[in-house]
């Protein structure tokens, strides 16, 4: 079981399949406001059934408010609208690495719950990862990581989450990677509500998801 401080899992140098998350194909793109250390959280192996995507967020609020909310992994209907519930049961307390949690999602969704482990919590670096180990879904061996990183001499925040998934039986790569980036895309646009309407911001509005993304 990883450490929480044990992030690059991949070697760049010897590994020609080892990419940057960044779309359909995984190609190498360049974040403007991402070191290139930070990048390389966002590194996966990606099997030729399988599609990989990042999907990014500004927040009009410093990192140490953001990362209050993403780091509760033992509650993340806190900002995924699409959560209903969620219980913690196994692998003891919610930050300790190896913990899992039983979600359960809305209806309207092709999924009824997944069960999850927290594979990074690094509160100094600001970086969450999780994998999808069952539940009664099509998206199987699902792993995200998400990073927060200060922006705007501290007052704002990019946030970068990833994932690399199996391409479910009968979908293409193109569909899954549609159907997941808006899933997440929805979850950090209500990360970045929830957050900057604590700091004050009340411009952006609450984000749904269309049925035509759904298997």
């Amino acid at each position: 079981m990883p450490s929480p401080l044990q992030l690059e899992r991949f070697n760049f140098s010897t590994d020609p399949t080892a990419i940057i998350a960044t779309g359909l194909n995984c190609p190498r793109q360049r974040v403007s406001t991402v070191s290139d250390v930070a990048l390389r959280h966002h590194t996966h192996v990606v099997g030729s059934n399988q599609c990989c995507s990042v999907v990014t967020q500004a927040i009009k609020a410093p990192v140490g408010a953001v990362w209050e909310v993403v780091r509760r992994f033992d509650n993340p209907q806190g900002y995924k609208n699409f959560v209903k519930s969620c219980h913690v049961i196994g692998g003891g307390t919610p930050t300790r690495v190896g913990t899992v949690r039983e979600v359960r999602v809305v209806s309207g969704l092709p999924a009824v719950s997944s069960t999850e482990r927290l594979e990074i919590l690094d509160d100094e670096r600001h970086v969450i990862s999780f994998s999808v180990v069952g539940g009664d879904h099509r998206l199987r061996n699902y792993m995200s990581v998400t990073t927060l990183h200060a922006v705007d001499g501290g007052k704002g925040t990019v946030v970068v989450e990833s994932y690399v998934v199996d391409v479910p039986p009968g979908n293409t790569k193109e569909e899954t990677c549609v159907f997941v980036d808006t899933i997440v895309r929805c979850n950090l646009q209500s990360l970045a509500q929830i957050t900057e309407n604590r700091m004050g911001h009340t411009d952006l509005l609450q984000p749904t998801a269309s049925d035509e993304f759904f298997f």
